[in-house]
């Protein structure tokens, strides 16, 4: 499973970056800034629950094929 923020939606609230620390920060602008692509094991639920937190719906849960 990994995550993946749709630029074109993101408006820069770093609210993902707060529910999804292990994965992502924000920049100086609050923008998301992904450190860490793939979701770890055990941090599935938390993925979800960030990109469904999303306002902008920017956040992306992707799962592996």
């Amino acid at each position: 499973m990994r995550i993946d923020v749709d630029w074109t939606r993101c408006d820069g609230h770093g609210l993902c970056a707060l529910l999804l620390a292990e994965n992502l920060t924000t920049d100086a602008a609050g923008f998301p800034v992904v450190t860490r692509a793939d979701v770890p094991p055990g941090a599935e639920r938390d993925a979800r629950r960030a990109a469904a937190a999303c306002p902008a719906l920017a956040l992306r849960v992707i799962a592996d094929t």
